[in-house]
């Protein structure tokens, strides 16, 4: 499935849920759904910094395709952490790259979270595509 796909079947999951009480629950019951990360990744390695909670995000590269693992403390801050996975996990460096996260927008989380938390989802999302910048240029090295 490709990113935009499945931006567009969590568009069409949330907007079965008239109010945002039950949106919220939802995005806390698919960080529930989230492995919890080794104790090994939980270090300042991994951390990100920009958001309240504490957050890690993980990658590994496997046949061209990025892999990402994530875990926080705070129940929606995992359960936002979970939505990116999803959407950009087992997808190429590239797809990454070009593909933003629309879907945020288009079912109006960024309205409806306190501004700390906005900047965690932004720093999520940066991170992801940080990974995706640097994977992109070890496949280029590798070719040269």
């Amino acid at each position: 499935m490709t990113i935009k796909e499945k931006q567009e079947a969590i568009v069409k999951e949330f907007e079965q849920f008239s109010d945002w009480e039950d949106k919220y629950s939802r995005i806390i019951e698919l960080g529930r759904k989230l492995p919890a990360l080794d104790v090994e990744f939980k270090t300042e390695k991994y951390k990100l910094s920009g958001c309240q909670s504490q957050v890690w995000i993980t990658a590994k590269l496997i046949d061209s395709k990025i892999v990402f693992d994530a875990d926080s403390d705070a129940a929606i801050v995992k359960g936002l952490a979970a939505l990116l996975v999803n959407v950009y996990s087992n997808q190429t460096p590239d797809e990454i790259l070009v593909n933003p996260p629309e879907f945020v927008k288009q079912i109006g989380i960024d309205n409806h979270l306190s501004p700390t938390r906005k900047n965690g989802l932004g720093a999520m999302m940066k991170q992801i595509q940080m990974y995706a910048l640097a994977f992109k240029a070890l496949d280029v090295k590798r070719e040269t």
